[in-house]
Order: C-alpha cells, then sequence, then structure tokens
C-alpha cells in the first residue's frame, strides 16, 4: 500500500514538474505574442524617394518605439515631393490600421485636408512643416534659421548675386527658411535671385539652400566642376558634415535629427495614448569648418559616436 501510494505521489510530482517545464518554454512565446498585440502600428511617411538623408532620425524613432511600445513602419515615395501619392500612401496606412502617423509634408495644406476625416482616431505628427490639424511638429524654428543662416552669408559677403535654391516644392517649412533669408538679404541690400537648381555656367558666387538634399547637391557639383561658390546649407548628415570639413560647404545651421526622430514618435504615440505633450522648436546652430570638432557639437553631427564612447 505504502509503495502504491508511493509511486503515486512521483507520478504527481514528475507532472507538476513536466507542466511546469512546458510552462517555463510557452511563457516567454506568450508574453511576446501579447506584446506583440500591444504594440502601437506608427507609419513614417517621407517627402523623398529613399531614407538614406533620414539614417540618423530613424534611429532616434526607432529607439523611440522600442520603449514606448510601438512597431514602425517606413515609406517613401516614387517621386520626390508627389503630394498625391503621399496621402494615397498615408490613406492606405489608415485602412490597414495604423494608430499614428509621422510624416514630412510633401503639400502640408493638401495633407491635412486629405486627412481631416481620420486625425482624430489616427493622430498625426509631422516633421520639418507644420501641418493644420496634426498632433504637433517637430522642427526648428524655420524663420530664425533662415535669418541667422543668411546673416552667416552676410559675414562673408564682398559683393555679387545671391543664388537662393527653391527646391521645396510646397513643403512650407522649407519655405519659411527661404523666405526669411530673402527678408535679411533685402534689408541688407544683397541682390539675389531664386532658382531651382544651379546654374551650368555663369560667375556663381554665393549659394543658399535649405533642405538637406539642396545642400549635399550643391557640395557635390562644386567638389566636382572645381566651381568656387560658397555654399550655405542645412542638414547633420555625415556626407554633410564631410562636405564642411572639406571646405565645400562655408557654413551649415545643424540640428539633432535623432532628438527630431525621438521626439516625433513620442509625440505621436502620446497622442494615442492620450499623454499630454508639446514639443518645441528644436534648437539648431550655425556652424562652420572650425565648429566641427568643439565639443558641444560632437553629439550633433556624430551621434552614433558619442553613444558608442559612453
Amino acid at each position: 500500500m505504502k509503495t502504491e501510494k508511493s509511486r503515486f505521489i512521483q507520478i504527481a510530482i514528475l507532472a507538476a514538474l513536466g507542466a511546469a517545464a512546458a510552462l517555463s518554454l510557452a511563457l516567454p512565446q506568450l508574453l511576446r505574442v501579447e506584446r506583440r498585440a500591444q504594440l502601437l502600428s506608427v507609419s513614417v511617411m517621407l517627402r523623398d524617394t529613399d531614407s538614406s538623408g533620414w539614417t540618423v532620425a530613424r534611429q532616434g524613432m526607432e529607439q523611440a518605439a522600442d520603449e514606448l511600445g510601438a512597431e514602425l513602419r517606413f515609406l517613401t515615395l516614387a517621386s520626390a515631393n508627389d503630394s498625391a501619392e503621399q496621402e494615397t500612401q498615408l490613406l492606405r496606412e489608415i485602412e490597414d490600421g495604423a494608430a499614428a502617423l509621422v510624416a514630412v509634408p510633401a503639400d502640408p495644406a493638401a495633407l491635412s485636408a486629405a486627412l481631416d476625416p481620420w486625425l482624430v482616431v489616427c493622430p498625426a505628427v509631422t516633421l520639418e512643416s507644420a501641418m493644420e490639424g496634426a498632433a504637433g511638429v517637430v522642427s526648428p524654428d524655420n524663420a530664425l534659421l533662415g535669418k541667422e543662416l543668411a546673416a552667416a552669408l552676410l559675414e562673408d559677403w564682398d559683393g555679387g548675386e545671391v543664388l537662393l535654391l527653391d527646391t521645396a516644392g510646397r513643403s512650407s517649412g522649407v519655405l519659411e527658411r527661404m523666405e526669411a533669408a530673402a527678408e535679411v538679404l533685402t534689408g541688407a541690400g544683397v541682390p539675389f535671385r531664386r532658382a531651382a537648381s544651379l546654374p551650368e555656367e555663369g560667375d556663381l558666387r554665393w549659394v543658399m539652400a535649405f533642405e538637406p538634399a539642396a545642400t549635399q547637391r550643391s557640395a557635390e557639383k562644386n567638389e566636382a566642376f572645381s566651381r568656387s561658390f560658397a555654399v550655405y546649407g542645412v542638414g547633420t548628415a555625415a556626407a554633410i558634415t564631410a562636405q564642411l570639413e572639406r571646405g565645400s560647404i562655408a557654413a551649415m545651421a545643424a540640428w539633432s535629427d535623432y532628438a527630431a526622430g525621438y521626439l516625433a514618435v513620442r509625440r505621436a504615440v502620446g497622442a494615442v495614448r492620450g499623454t499630454d505633450g508639446t514639443l518645441a522648436p528644436l534648437p539648431f546652430s550655425v556652424l562652420r569648418k572650425e565648429d566641427i570638432y568643439a565639443p558641444e557639437n560632437q553629439k550633433l553631427l556624430f551621434p552614433i559616436m558619442s553613444s558608442s564612447s559612453r
């Protein structure tokens, strides 16, 4: 009788141990499934044809998503600044269950009109340009940036016409930068003209670009054709920083792309969850070649290197 009872107890113990072992194997998978079910889907839409210029901003977005339990889906356009395609893609994302949007609007007014019925259930945060109805915008003070970039040019200007590159289409944030720069040049009596691209020939001495892609292209042409014009632009991408260091860019307005990406996703997730949040304009600096390796600019220009050295 005792033997039978002992055997029963042993069987019960083994069964309990087996169940515990099975549960320990299944529990992590169950938790992962539950976590995936709780992830907020955030769609990120640029106005460019590729995301290479947004690498650091994307890292900031991914960091915020990891911390806040969000899942990111990155989208690009077939044609740069194609507002109609951007609207179509974002509406499709909403239909497919996106909880929030982060966008660099090609045409803020048109995008706002297209998304307006949906922004209550799928909030949007914009980068670069403000948009009516959005839950916030992550951008430097665009007008102030344009003025300070023009002031940097005036420090060097000794005569001649300034070319303002008008490359942003209907991006209101970039247009604000250009108009503010034009206002400063007008007040200083400096002649200027607007153009969508650099002329192939001619006596060109001064160029202002107001978005990273245009800044990089201008510096590349300066180097490739041994042109001698001075470029005043914006951006913190590695290629642009290298161009500044080589002297192909005279001065650039720079802000933290990593912070921009991080703050955009954080605000988007907060808007879904009803968390209050405000977005202040991003701080920026106008840098020259000699400023690149100043300690205060290391995290701005080399965020990956700075974080890995900690």
